[in-house]
């Protein structure tokens, strides 16, 4: 098997540690998929399908959220909150985001 070698800056490595931890694997593990996907022989733009699932899932969401609010907004606040609860254990919200 190959061994590539990159510098990265410390905060970046550190950040990568601690989504690595909170998935339960090693830094490697989570950057292969990563790699391999940028290695696509079809040279497209890296993140091409995610952007398109995330932009068709934002949307809908926004129109749920919105119909929500009509109805309910506390219903919408509570849903709110225990979606920023369930991206922060995943370690999907950034630190200015964090409760």
């Amino acid at each position: 098997m190959a061994r590539v070698t990159i510098r990265i800056d410390d905060a970046l490595y550190e950040r990568l540690q601690r989504r690595a931890r909170k998935v339960g694997v090693s830094v490697a593990e989570l950057l292969r998929p990563a790699i391999d996907q940028a290695a696509d022989p079809r040279g497209g733009y890296v993140y091409t399908t995610q952007d398109e699932i995330l932009s068709c899932v934002l949307q809908t969401l926004s129109i749920v959220a919105a119909s929500v609010r009509r109805r309910s907004p506390e219903t919408l606040e509570q849903g709110m909150a225990d979606a920023r609860a369930l991206l922060e254990a995943k370690g999907l919200l950034g630190p200015e985001h964090q409760s």
